[in-house]
């Protein structure tokens, strides 16, 4: 009964992607809830490729995966990934549905799966990864991971005794997790462009786990993320792979692998993207790619553009920047990375979370967790909340000390083409929650005509 429940689960679902695709429809994880709902163990019985990945972690998984699926593509692997998709159990059951034949046999040589940190208890009892990346572990939404050891100790419950953890150990949280594991730590000195420590206003770890006593940072670079020991003992781990320079003007990091020197070509010249591709070359490296065949990788290797895009007319940068809603630590690393950039700036903040539109949780706590200080500088002459929590964002700017001429407040997005003071700067920023892409690429669009037009 169990095998004909899976085989008329599996079928269903190749149906529901044949219609969805039909009628213009993504429906990324679909197939895959209903295929559960069908067989609840169908990730158990559906065949799997011969190499799993996982992905986790709070910030970053999701350019990660992509990262570590195009250079595997680039190898000439056969890859099945979720990079389109939902990465809850169902989402994973869609990639596999769509990487199987109608017997349920996998037609694919290696699995990149993005994987939810709380969906570790639905999926890892039927998904067993050879190798899982974890970028890192902050406090998220406030409704769902607020309490990142807690989402730790998720982790360590689930995780598989055979997974090969690939680890960021300049992170005190994730670097701890499932203790028994095999793992390999990736990590970055202090670059000579890091100015002194930032100071943030969320920090997840300052306590020694082994003593309680107070950290010491050798170096903190955002948050808890940094190099950090206690007198009783207890030390940040030693990377296995560590960039030791960067070289933004041509593109270039040195990584010291195990004692040996290695360049790599950089996609990205932020700190938490170098962190991103330092996961990636890490992971890689342990399947036995050379670091040639990685670097030529990485040369044609882009952050995808749903998370960072850049356009430029009539003398103008327009810059579009993803970050989480509702995520501290996400929205501050976007605002730290606008501050770090020269020029005269405008910031469009487009950060409402479309879930808390439909079904307020009253709770803007977080907005009071991230950076807002950062924007209090003197080249971003003009900041646009937009959305439901405008008002809320310019009391948040307020009380950051920005000047209040400084402030644009709209309710609508549709609004911000006709608002920005295009005079005043030569950088505009569009910082956006993941769920407003599609809303802040026609923003990017009616702002890019408008400078056009101002142009002729």
């Amino acid at each position: 009964m169990g095998s004909l429940r899976f085989y008329f689960a599996l079928w269903c679902a190749k149906l529901i992607k044949l219609l969805l695709v039909l009628i213009g429809r993504k429906g990324t994880y679909f197939s895959g809830k209903a295929a559960i709902k069908i067989c609840p163990d169908f990730l158990g019985r559906i065949g799997k490729p011969g190499t799993i990945i996982g992905v986790t972690g709070t910030n970053g998984k999701t350019t990660v995966c992509n990262m570590i699926t195009d250079l595997l593509e680039a190898g000439g692997a056969d890859v099945l990934s979720n990079r389109l998709g939902s990465n809850i159990d169902a989402g994973v059951a869609a990639a596999l549905i769509d990487g199987a034949s109608l017997s349920g046999r996998c037609r694919k040589s290696v699995a990149v799966l993005e994987i939810d940190e709380r969906s570790a208890r639905l999926v890892y009892p039927y998904v067993k990864p050879d190798y899982i990346v974890c970028t890192n572990l902050f406090r998220d939404s406030m409704r769902r991971n607020a309490h990142p050891e807690y989402i730790a100790s998720v982790l360590t419950e689930h995780i598989p005794a055979k997974s090969k953890l690939i680890l960021n150990a300049d992170d005190l949280i994730s670097s701890a997790i499932a203790p028994g594991n095999e793992r390999v730590y990736f990590g970055m000195e202090r670059l000579e462009c890091e100015s002194e420590a930032r100071e943030n206003i969320v920090m997840d770890i300052s306590s020694c786990p082994d003593c309680g006593r107070t950290l010491k940072f050798d170096f903190r670079r955002y948050h808890h993320i940094g190099r950090a020991g206690c007198e009783c003992g207890f030390a940040s781990p030693e990377p296995d792979y560590k960039a030791v320079s960067a070289d933004f003007e041509n593109m270039k990091m040195k990584v010291l692998e195990r004692g040996e020197e290695r360049e790599y070509s950089l996609i990205s010249d932020t700190v938490f993207n170098i962190y991103n591709e330092l996961a990636a070359v890490t992971l890689l490296r342990e399947l036995g790619k050379s670091p040639e065949d990685i670097d030529k990788a990485l040369q044609r290797t882009k952050i995808v553009r749903s998370r960072f895009r850049e356009e430029s007319a009539g003398g103008k940068k327009v810059t579009m920047l993803m970050a989480k809603g509702l995520n501290a630590v996400a929205c501050s690393r976007g605002f730290d990375h606008v501050s770090s950039e020269q020029g005269r700036k405008i910031v469009v903040l487009m950060y409402d979370d479309i879930f808390d539109e439909k079904e307020s949780s009253e709770n803007i706590a977080w907005i009071y967790d991230a950076d807002y200080e950062f924007l209090n500088s003197d080249d971003i002459v003009q900041i646009i909340p937009c959305g439901v929590r405008a008002l809320d964002g310019k009391l948040r700017l307020l009380i950051a000390g920005v000047p209040e001429d400084k402030i644009t407040t709209l309710r609508r997005e549709s609004d911000v083409a006709g608002a920005i003071r295009y005079d005043d700067a030569d950088r505009i920023f569009l910082l956006y929650d993941v769920y407003r892409y599609e809303i802040a690429l026609k923003v990017l669009d009616e702002v890019m005509a408008k400078i056009r037009e101002v142009q002729r």
